[in-house]
C-alpha cells in the first residue's frame, strides 16, 4: 500500500507544470533550437499574455485578440486539449473548416453595400489593393516558401483574418499559427501603419480634396447586387465561391427585408459565438513547437510588407485614376481598399479631416472597403486554384 501511495504521489508530481514547464534539450539539437525547446512553453505563455495585453489594454482586434491569446495560453499549459482539438477540427480543418465561412455570413449581413453601388469604380481600389497579396507571394517565393505556402503567407496582405485563416487551412496548414496572429494583429494596427504611408504617397492638396455626396441607391439595387456578384464569381473564379456565396447570402438576407431575425442573427448571436470558438481553435495552435521557429519571423515580416504594398496600392490607383477623370478621387480613400471593415475607411476619413476638417470621406471610403471584401475573397480563390 505504501509503494502504490508514493508511486501515485510521483506519478502526480511529474505531471505536474513544475516538472513540464523546463524540458532537457534533445540530442543533436542546436544551441538556439535546444534553447526553444527547452524554455518554449515559459516563452509562449509570456507571448500569450502580451497578446492578451494588446487586445485588453490597447483594443487591438480585441474580439478575436482576446480568445486567441487564451486559447494559445491553454495549447501550452500540460492540460487535456481535447476540447479544442475537436473545435479546430470542426471549424478549422481543411476537410470541415466553417468557421470562416459562417464569420464571411455574418459580416455580409452587418455590410452596407451601398457605397460600392453608388460609386463602382472605388472597386478599382479595392482590386488594386489586393496587390499586397501577390507582391507578398513573390516576395515568399524568393525567401524559398513553396508555392502553397507562399500563397497562404501573400492572402495576410489582404488584411481580412476568416480568408487568411480559410486559404492558410488549405494551402500549408502547418503555417497557420503565424499566419493568423499576423493577420489579426496587422489588422488591428490598421491605424498605426497606415497613416504614414498615406501621407508619405500624397500631398496635402491631395488629401484636401473633397468628394460629392454619394447618390441614394435602391432597395432593388440592393437585392441585385450579391447575386450579380456572385452568379460572376461563379462562373469566372469558382474557387472563391464558398467565401463569396456566404458573404453575399448575409448580405441578401439584411437588403431583402423579409429574413430580418436571420440577418439579425448572422450579424450578432452566430457571428459572435463562431467568433469564440474561431479565437480559441486557432489558439490551441500556438504551441511552442508551431510558433518559435525561423519561419514565424519571417512570416511576420511579410505579413507587414504585404499589408503596407496593400495600402500603397490603393492609394497609387487613386492617383492614376485622377489623371484620368474629371470628378476627383481623394486619393486617402484607396488605402481602404484593405478588407478591414470598417476600421481602414475611419482612417481614411480621419487622416482626410486632419488635412481638411470639412472633408467627410468615410462612407467614399465604404466603397473601396466593401470591394476589399470581395477582392480578397476573390483572390483566396485565385491563391487556391494557383497554389493547389
Amino acid at each position: 500500500m505504501g509503494i502504490d501511495i508514493v508511486s501515485g504521489l510521483t506519478s502526480l508530481w511529474n505531471s505536474t507544470g513544475f516538472m513540464n514547464f523546463i524540458l532537457q534539450p534533445e540530442p543533436g539539437m542546436g544551441h538556439v533550437q535546444g534553447f526553444l525547446h527547452a524554455y518554449g512553453m515559459p516563452i509562449m505563455i509570456v507571448i500569450c499574455l502580451f497578446l492578451l495585453w494588446l487586445g485588453i489594454k490597447k483594443g487591438f482586434e480585441p474580439l478575436l485578440l482576446v480568445p486567441i491569446a487564451f486559447g494559445g495560453l491553454l495549447a501550452n499549459f500540460p492540460c487535456d486539449h481535447s476540447f479544442q482539438a475537436f473545435i479546430y477540427k470542426v471549424g478549422i480543418d481543411p476537410a470541415i473548416g466553417i468557421f470562416p465561412l459562417i464569420i464571411f455570413m455574418g459580416v455580409g449581413a452587418m455590410t452596407d453595400f451601398g457605397p460600392l453601388i453608388a460609386n463602382p469604380k472605388t472597386a478599382l481600389l479595392g482590386g488594386a489593393a489586393q496587390f499586397g497579396i501577390f507582391g507578398a507571394l513573390l516576395l515568399a517565393l524568393f525567401l524559398g516558401f513553396s508555392l502553397p505556402e507562399a500563397g497562404a503567407i501573400g492572402i495576410i496582405g489582404g488584411a481580412d483574418g476568416p480568408t487568411s485563416i480559410f486559404v492558410t487551412s488549405r494551402l500549408a496548414e502547418h503555417l497557420l499559427p503565424a499566419i493568423a496572429v499576423a493577420a489579426y494583429s496587422y489588422m488591428a494596427l490598421v491605424p498605426v501603419i497606415q497613416p504614414p504611408i498615406m501621407k508619405l504617397l500624397t500631398t496635402e492638396e491631395e488629401r484636401k480634396i473633397q468628394m460629392k455626396q454619394l447618390r441614394a441607391v435602391s432597395k432593388r439595387e440592393k437585392i441585385i447586387f450579391p447575386l450579380l456578384v456572385l452568379i460572376l464569381c461563379a462562373i469566372l473564379i469558382p474557387d472563391a465561391c464558398p467565401l463569396v456565396g456566404m458573404l453575399t447570402f448575409g448580405n441578401l438576407c439584411k437588403e431583402c427585408g423579409v429574413v430580418d431575425r436571420l440577418s439579425d442573427t448572422m450579424a450578432n448571436a452566430l457571428i459572435n459565438i463562431i467568433t469564440i470558438f474561431l479565437g480559441l481553435s486557432v489558439g490551441s495552435k500556438l504551441s511552442a513547437s508551431s510558433f518559435l521557429t525561423v519561419e514565424t519571423l519571417k512570416i511576420l515580416l511579410l505579413g507587414i510588407i504585404a499589408f503596407s504594398l496593400a495600402t500603397a496600392g490603393g492609394v497609387i490607383m487613386a492617383k492614376i485614376m485622377n489623371l484620368f477623370t474629371k470628378e476627383k478621387i481623394n486619393p486617402l480613400i484607396g488605402s481602404a481598399g484593405v478588407s478591414a471593415v470598417p476600421m481602414a475607411a475611419r482612417v481614411s476619413n480621419k487622416v482626410g479631416q486632419e488635412a481638411n476638417p470639412q472633408n467627410f470621406l468615410l462612407m467614399h471610403a465604404m466603397g473601396p472597403n466593401v470591394a476589399g471584401v470581395i477582392g480578397s475573397a476573390v483572390a483566396a480563390g485565385v491563391l487556391l486554384a494557383l497554389c493547389k
